[in-house]
């Protein structure tokens, strides 16, 4: 950084510019009961143990609730990312899903 004089500084900020502009949050379920929900995953940290946990608990809560598995997406991470994300709303749409859950790992 170039120095000014002997206590001033030039200063950069660490994160680059927004990308996205930031939009409202889809509406929330009144209740997960008799729904649908999808799990996302990119094959990562730990999905293949906390799906099944979430799934019990999921199912313990709520009556009729239905679990479409990660599996039947693909992986969000990797080689076909961008085709899993591209035909994401289509299988959403065509599969009744009323919910998703996503799991990152790093």
């Amino acid at each position: 950084m170039a120095q000014r004089n002997s206590s001033d500084y030039a200063v950069v900020w660490p994160r680059s510019a927004k990308a996205v502009e930031i939009k409202p949050l889809a509406r929330r379920l009144d209740s997960m009961e008799g729904k649908t929900i999808a799990f996302l995953w990119d094959d990562l940290f730990r999905g293949d143990e906390i799906w099944p946990i979430l799934k019990g608990e999921l199912s313990n809560r709520f009556t009729k609730v239905n679990f479409v598995d990660h599996d039947a997406f693909g992986s969000t991470h990797g080689d076909d990312e961008h085709r899993v994300l591209a035909e994401l709303p289509a299988k959403i749409k065509s599969m009744k899903i009323d919910a998703v859950v996503s799991g990152m790992g790093c």
